[in-house]
């Protein structure tokens, strides 16, 4: 893995580990985001891992209880990973 993707995973995980210690996030909303980060927080990340997680915060950000603020957040991680995960096919 390249130092550019290992940077872009290091500033998704900090984008990530905002949103789950945000405490005007409902509970069940941070816990789903800390899923999210276990999967693309391993040594070697994989595609797969980065889709699962992907998935997992696209349901999120239709959930109604989800702030507006945190909605616009989750948009920005939906969107690093899949940036991430096409540099990782390459």
């Amino acid at each position: 893995m390249s130092t550019d993707v290992k940077k872009e995973l290091e500033e998704l995980l900090e984008m990530m580990k905002e949103v789950a210690t945000d405490h005007q996030v409902p509970r069940n909303i941070r816990g789903i985001v800390e899923e999210a980060m276990e999967k693309v927080s391993g040594k070697e990340v994989k595609i797969e891992d980065l889709s699962t997680a992907v998935y997992k915060m696209d349901d999120i950000s239709k959930d109604l209880n989800i702030p507006d603020h945190t909605r616009t957040d989750v948009w920005e991680i939906i969107s690093a990973m899949e940036a991430i995960r096409e540099k990782i096919k390459e």
